[in-house]
Formats: structure tokens, sequence, C-alpha cells
């Protein structure tokens, strides 16, 4: 037992008082002497058993009346089991992302997680509160409740060691208790690796009911028809009910087509028919669980020309003007003696075939070109110098030409998953006619190939940046050295590499991917581009590249949908944005890896707990209790007992 004020205790010295009187009331008695004795020797008997029986009953209650007042002014304790922590700081982490839309036995996760936070914590608790997107520090219920009232998904996926981090970084002297709020959808170890044992983590995991979902997850152009685009539109069932869902397809709101969804598999593909001119809308269907992954926005601009140069011997380029037709591109053929330096940052794309030489200042303004967001495209020569060539590829990477073979070579192997080849292919084939090259380069290089010989060696290799991509042939393609001219590939495979971030077709990009964006508008130091719509402005961080100008969205926008690109008050180009598609499937719940972690089914649980075993166990109040019954003895003594 201890005492919050131990100095009371001295005073128990005060007993003695009580003591010193009942010795004075217990002096001898004196003798009287009567006459006739033998009727009062017996009463006089009793009289005195009685009396002294009474005196020290009185001192006994007067003796533990003080003492229980003076220990209950000492305010004595029992020490609570867990008295260490009892100085800790709250930090509530709520996960406010689209999962917790799903539904539970008392409605959406979030929703009700807030209204349990509202009904259940302390009004006197202090605390801190995280969710993805917003922090409260040091705060309590009612200064937050207008907050938490109106809070709103959150586009950005829930990470916990990123939200750990801030809780970290939050100095404080006190020891942190943790209570985690989160449907656990996408948790992974990986993410509960920064706990420590200095912060107490608790979690609250609420479950959905049903974890049936469809979702949109991608969109792109299937085909390109002389009038007409072929959309396929990417969706997934992750149910174990395959039931009809309705799509509808809309642009600038309008609806324009309308299809219904029999799911056979899990993903399907759903296609469409659209006419080949600027497209600025969505496609959606008709679901009742998740929301956030019903519509996929997305924009088409309209066809713009890609300008492309090859820099070369005429003979060696005849195959190029095939491949880049001025229905698409405007192909300009040039030695290296007729180049115009200045014509370069005009060009989206630049092939490099086969020269025997690359003068510095051409490798200066090569890379000068592709970090303003231009795609170069290097075909080998068999006669240039390894040192001359590696000197170009040391301004991109760590790509370095080796030493030149003279080994027949069969190209076997296509990298399907490569960006260059994206809705290139329905399916994978295997079985093509291989094309092959008599003499090739051996490569070294960090990045992966795009075509390979069948020794895995790269024939292919893609170096891409946030802007541009730079393309190296291991072999010369002219037809003494290889048939790669004639096989079925080179169309797509030079097609795809003319094509930079602005010329690919679909644009659907997606919140919080940090990814980079590149406008075709020229803009003087001053101005600057917003971007917008009728919901939401925002004004990206950007960077001008002569005649492009180079933006990042980082999180922004907060909504999803449809946007256009302004310069003041002249629309520039549409874009769209969707949120992350990395919550629709429900069942990404792995509850084991919470084992080692205490969990709770409220708040209200947790709160009860922590003050159950964090509380001293206050006992001054029985004393003030048994002071009390000790005066009712006392007065019942003096009244009753003779």
């Amino acid at each position: 037992m201890h005492f919050k004020q131990p100095e009371i205790l001295y005073f128990l010295f005060l007993l003695i008082v009580p003591i010193l009187v009942h010795l004075f009331q217990l002096r001898r008695f004196k003798k009287e002497y009567f006459t006739n004795v033998r009727f009062l020797k017996a009463l006089s008997i009793q009289t005195r058993k009685s009396s002294k029986i009474k005196k020290w009953l009185l001192l006994a209650c007067r003796l533990l009346l003080l003492t229980c007042i003076i220990l209950a002014f000492a305010q004595p304790f029992f020490e609570s089991k867990d008295n260490k922590n009892a100085s800790n700081e709250m930090y509530i982490i709520l996960d406010n992302s689209f999962s917790m839309q799903a539904k539970g036995k008392k409605g959406e996760l979030l929703k009700r997680a807030v209204q349990e936070l509202l009904e259940e914590t302390p009004e006197n608790a202090n605390f801190s509160l995280l969710t993805n997107t917003d922090n409260y520090w040091n705060t309590d219920i009612k200064t937050i409740r207008s907050e938490l009232q109106n809070l709103k998904y959150s586009a950005i996926p829930f990470q916990l060691d990123n939200i750990i981090a801030k809780v970290k970084a939050h100095k404080s002297v006190f020891k942190k208790d943790i209570v985690i709020i989160t449907d656990a959808v996408g948790l992974t170890p990986n993410q509960l690796k920064n706990m420590d044992t200095d912060n107490i983590p608790y979690f609250i995991i609420p479950k959905a009911e049903q974890k049936n979902n469809v979702a949109i997850d991608s969109v792109f152009i299937r085909q390109t028809l002389d009038d007409f685009y072929e959309l396929g539109i990417i969706t997934s069932n992750y149910s174990t009910d395959f039931k009809p869902v309705s799509m509808a397809l809309y642009n600038q709101n309008k609806l324009i087509a309308k299809t219904i969804i029999n799911f056979k598999n899990k993903k399907e593909t759903i296609n469409f028919t659209i006419p080949k001119q600027a497209f600025h809308g969505y496609v959606s269907i008709e679901d009742n669980d998740l929301g956030y992954d019903n519509k996929l926005f997305f924009s088409i601009s309209k066809t713009k020309k890609t300008n492309i140069i090859s820099i070369g011997a005429p003979e060696k380029n005849n195959f190029l003007g095939r491949i880049y037709t001025n229905d698409e591109f405007n192909y300009s053929s040039f030695t290296l003696s007729t180049l115009d330096y200045n014509s370069i940052d005009m060009q989206d794309a630049i092939v490099l075939n086969e020269l025997d030489e690359i003068p510095q200042a051409l490798q200066t303004t090569l890379k000068s070109f592709v970090n303003k967001g231009g795609n170069l495209i290097v075909i080998p020569s068999e006669t240039a110098p390894i040192s001359n060539l590696n000197a170009l590829m040391n301004l991109f990477g760590s790509t370095q030409f080796k030493l030149l073979e003279s080994n027949e070579k069969l190209i076997t192997k296509i990298n399907f998953s490569h960006p260059l080849f994206a809705g290139v292919f329905e399916n994978k084939t295997n079985n093509f006619q291989y094309p092959k090259t008599k003499k090739e380069y051996t490569i070294s290089s960090t990045s992966p190939a795009v075509l390979s010989f069948e020794d895995q060696s790269p024939f292919l290799i893609g170096l891409r940046n946030s802007v541009s991509s730079v393309y190296v042939f291991s072999a010369p393609l002219n037809t003494l050295n290889s048939n790669f001219q004639q096989s079925p590939l080179i169309v797509p495979v030079f097609y795809k590499m003319a094509l930079n971030k602005l010329n690919n077709g679909i644009n659907a990009n997606t919140i919080g991917n940090n990814s980079s964006y590149l406008v075709p508008v020229l803009l003087s130091k001053d101005e600057i581009l917003t971007v917008k719509n009728p919901e939401e402005q925002f004004i990206p961080v950007q960077q001008l590249l002569n005649n492009k100008v180079q933006l990042f969205f980082n999180d922004y926008p907060e909504k999803a949908g449809n946007y256009t690109i302004y310069d003041s008050k002249k629309p520039i180009e549409n874009i769209s944005f969707n949120y992350a598609r990395t919550e629709s499937d429900l069942d990404q719940v792995n509850e084991s890896i919470l084992s080692d972690y205490k969990t709770s089914d409220s708040i209200a649980t947790i709160f009860d707990t922590l003050q159950t075993s964090r509380s001293d166990n206050q006992i001054w109040k029985w004393f003030i209790i048994f002071a009390l019954l000790f005066l009712a003895l006392e007065m019942a003594i003096i009244k009753f007992v003779k």
C-alpha cells in the first residue's frame, strides 16, 4: 500500500491522547464502608466490571476512528499493474481509405468507426488523431467533433508505415499508445516492421459482411482503324457469384454506348467502338458494393502528328519511311553532314541509324533532347568505335557495349509486360517466325530487355525516365546483317518507340502515383498552367522544357474526374484522373500478421482496459466509511452499554 500524503501519518502520534484520557478515567475506586453491605456487594462488583468493559470499548473505537481519519487524509492506494505506462500519450490512427466503404453489421465501416469514436471517447481524454490525409495533434473529442463528422474517404491508400513514421517524428518524452482502426485490406508485414516495443499498438479491425465487388481496372485502345478506335475495358469481379453487371460509356456526360457484362472469369475485357476523334468522358458500371471503383475517367486527345527524324545513310533509312507514314508522322531523313541541330528540339523522336561516329556536340544535344521529353532510338554500326558508343550510353545510364561477335543468333523472346508492347498483342505469341542477326554486340545493362536472343542476351533494351525513353539495339539492322526489317515485329516496335507520352492514346492518370505529364505548349517564365474542372482547381508543380511543360501532380487532385489544363483562361488539353484500384479486393486481409499485437473489438473496450490497468486503486474512501462506522459504534456504546 502507498500513500499520496505520507507526511499526514505523523499525526498518528495523536493516538496517545485518547489513551491518556482513558488512563485518567481508569483511576482506582475509593472504598466506602456502610453498615450493611450484604445487599450491595453483588451490585458493586457488577457495576465495576461493566464500567471497565465500556471504557475499553470506547477507547478502541476512538483509537480506530482517529486512525481511519488520519489514514484517509494520507490518501492510501494500491499501485496499478501497468502504472509505468500511466503517462503514455494516446494516438488514434483512423483508416479512411475507400475499402472502408464496405458495409459491416452496423453500416459502412468508416462511418461506424467515426460514430463509435464520438460516442465512446471520454471527453477529458487528450489524444492525437491521424488519418490517411489529415493530422490533428494534441486534441480532444469536443474539438474535432465536426471534422470527424465531415470526414471524407481518401484517394490515398492506407499506408500504416508512413503514418507510424509521422507518429515517431512527433517528439515526446512520454511513451505512446497507438490505436489503429483499419479493415486491414492490403496491410502487409513490411508496414508493421517499424513498430517498436516502446510504442504499444492496439488494433481494431472492423469486418465487412459482404466482400463482393466489381471494379473497372483500366482502359486501352485495342485497335486503331481509319475512322474508329476500338476500346478495351478491363473489369474485375471479386466475388463467387458472377452476376451480370450493366456498363455504360459517356463522352462529355452524354451516353454513347451501353452493354451488359456476363462474367465467366474473374477478369473480363469489354469492347466499345467510338469515332476516331477527341474523347473526354468515362465508363461506369452499376455495382452495389464499393462505389469508388465503379467509374474510370479517361481522355483521348485529338490526333497529332509525331515529329521524327532519322540520322544516317539514306539507303539504310529507307525502311523507316515505310513505317513512319505521312498520315501519322512528320518524318525526315538526314545524313550527319546535312543535319540542322536547331531542328532537334522540335522533334518527338530521333533515330540514330548506324552512325560510324557520333560527334561530341551531337551527344550533348541528344542528352538535352531526351531530358526534355524526346525519345531516342540507337541502332549501332558494326564499324563504330565501342568507346564512342559507350560515351553516348554513359549519358543515359549504366548500359555498355562490349565485344562485337560474329555469331548468328535468333531473336526468340518478347517481353510482353514491357510498356512498349502495351495493347499491341491480344495474346502471347511464341511461335512467330524468328528474325536473326549475323553480327551483334554483347551489352551489359540493368534495364529490362524488350526483345532477347535465344541465349537470353538482349537484342533491344529500353531505358526509361519520367518523360522519355532511350531504346538501344545490340545489332545493326541493315539487310546484310539482319532480316529484322522483314519481321512482323518491326512495325509495332518502331511505331511504339516513336510515340512519346504525349501521343500514347489513352490518358487515364492515377491519383498519387507521382508520375509526370508532358504538355506541348510554349510558355514564358512568368506563365503557369492550371488544372481544373467545375468542382476542383489546383496548380501542379511544373518545369519548362523548351516547347513543352512537364507537370508533377503528386497527390492532386483529391477527387477523380475529367479535368482541363488551362494556360490562363485558354484551354490547352484535357486530362483525366482516377483513384488507384489497390483496395478493390476486400479479401486482401491477412489477420495472421496481427497475431503478435493486441486487438480489440471497440474503442470503448480499449479505453476501459487502459483505465482499469493503469488507474491506482484508491482506498481512502473506505477509511472514511470505517471512521463513520466507528463513530456510530462509539455513540451506540455510550447510549446502550451500562
